[in-house]
């Protein structure tokens, strides 16, 4: 019989963050339900590292918090002149030269980058606050359950900064432009019923639903033959950009791929 998650060790551990992989399903979970899984530049680089110790036979990666909220945003001590001990307050990025300070944003950004992957499906499981980054975060997924408490929020325009955590083009995807113009420019919160109605959440359950849905559409996700499922999110990413014309070309070139790996012709 396979081994359940919770009979696994985690593969990391560190800095609010906990991955533990259970053969093709990896969880990642935010584990600092006190301060609400708030998000610091630490946590950001552990959940770089969870998406480059992921093994090859994971398929679905789940992002979940513990506690009440999924992640409030950032840690409130980045808005200090003190900032965190050991980590560039905002005034000291601020006083950066250019080149730095943009990468030091893209390596923030990392943490945000890889649950996209084409070799992967990843699912966001949300409950509570989702505020900012937390927002940015579960944007970051490729699906998103949600618990009927959620309250989603970007708040980075209130405090006159802009989302610069990749979750802009993300939400004008899912929302159009226009919604997600006014959701940031207000930063009011989105419910549930609004964020499966408008495209950003699959699906709302009841929070004490939420693990056990979000279990089950992996294990449907897992149904299906996992080079199908890869051809096939990258083909719906590619219609994003591609003309009618090119994504028609695509899916033949696809297809071709898929008919001859069926066939034991493939390379």
């Amino acid at each position: 019989m396979a081994s359940s998650a919770q009979d696994l060790g985690p593969v990391l551990d560190k800095d609010g963050v906990r991955l533990i992989v259970d053969d093709a399903i990896a969880t990642v979970t935010l584990t600092n339900p006190a301060k609400r899984n708030a998000q610091s530049p630490a946590l950001w680089r552990a959940l770089t590292e969870a998406g480059r110790l992921l093994p090859g036979s994971v398929r679905v990666v789940v992002l979940r918090g513990e506690g009440k909220s999924f992640s409030a945003g950032l840690d409130r001590r980045m808005f200090t002149p003190e900032g965190i001990e050991g980590e560039p307050s905002f005034i000291d990025l601020a006083r950066r030269d250019d080149a730095t300070l943009d990468a030091t944003i893209a390596e923030y950004q990392e943490a945000f980058t890889w649950w996209r992957r084409s070799d992967i499906v990843s699912i966001a499981a949300v409950q509570g606050h989702a505020i900012g980054a937390g927002f940015q975060l579960a944007l970051a997924c490729d699906l998103r359950v949600v618990a009927d408490d959620v309250q989603f929020a970007m708040r980075e325009t209130s405090l006159g900064l802009v989302p610069d955590l990749t979750g802009t083009h993300p939400l004008v995807g899912l929302v159009g432009y226009a919604r997600a113009l006014e959701i940031c420019a207000t930063g009011r919160f989105v419910t549930a019923e609004e964020s499966v109605n408008t495209g950003l959440a699959n699906l709302a359950v009841p929070a004490a639903d939420l693990d056990a849905t979000v279990q089950d559409l992996a294990a449907a996700l897992l149904a299906a033959p996992r080079d199908a499922v890869i051809e096939t999110k990258a083909l719906l990413r590619g219609a994003l950009t591609r003309t009618y014309d090119d994504q028609r070309t695509a899916e033949r070139a696809a297809q071709s791929r898929r008919l001859r790996d069926l066939a034991g012709l493939g390379e």
